[in-house]
């Protein structure tokens, strides 16, 4: 797609919100969310997670990035999560089909290094199996210790074609 095709999606956005907010129920809302569950998921627009897990907003927190990885920035949210808004679940989602699993990493930031002059100082964190990086992204969790509830703390893997979600098990912790 080039530039001169494209309109932006936020005019039409703004016009949504318009109608959205003379329906709002104005009902207050806490902070806390309800069900003390925090969700680590992908980005990917495929995935309505409320819908998946017949969530409903303030039921959980849901975290998101590419891959739905355990980066320094998620373990940042799930600390804030559980130390100030009383979370105590962490259920991982990564999904079949993930963008992530068609990225060579080195390739990735070698090109945009030749492009900006800037290799990227962040990992991208790609992998091959979603089943494989749900297990690592738990052993992380496991691992750091600013997180206080770990006890409940469960990975899946959503079948995009299905929707259906796969438990992942564990080898050990």
């Amino acid at each position: 797609m080039t530039s001169e095709s494209f309109e932006p999606n936020t005019p039409e956005l703004l016009s949504h919100n318009t109608v959205f907010s003379s329906r709002f129920d104005q009902i207050h809302r806490e902070v806390t969310p309800s069900r003390r569950l925090a969700i680590v998921t992908c980005m990917d627009s495929r995935m309505d997670i409320f819908q998946i897990l017949g969530l409903k907003n303030g039921e959980a927190h849901i975290i998101r990035n590419a891959g739905g990885v355990i980066t320094d920035d998620v373990i940042r949210s799930l600390c804030l999560s559980q130390r100030q808004m009383g979370t105590s679940e962490i259920i991982l989602m990564h999904h079949s089909d993930c963008g992530l699993q068609l990225i060579d990493e080195d390739e990735f930031r070698a090109d945009i290094e030749a492009e900006i002059g800037i290799r990227p100082w962040w990992a991208l964190e790609s992998f091959a199996d979603p089943y494989d990086d749900v297990r690592q992204s738990i052993q992380r969790l496991y691992m750091t210790p600013f997180l206080i509830h770990k006890e409940y703390l469960r990975g899946f893997v959503y079948d995009v074609d299905t929707g259906l979600l796969h438990e992942v098990e564990l080898s050990h912790r």
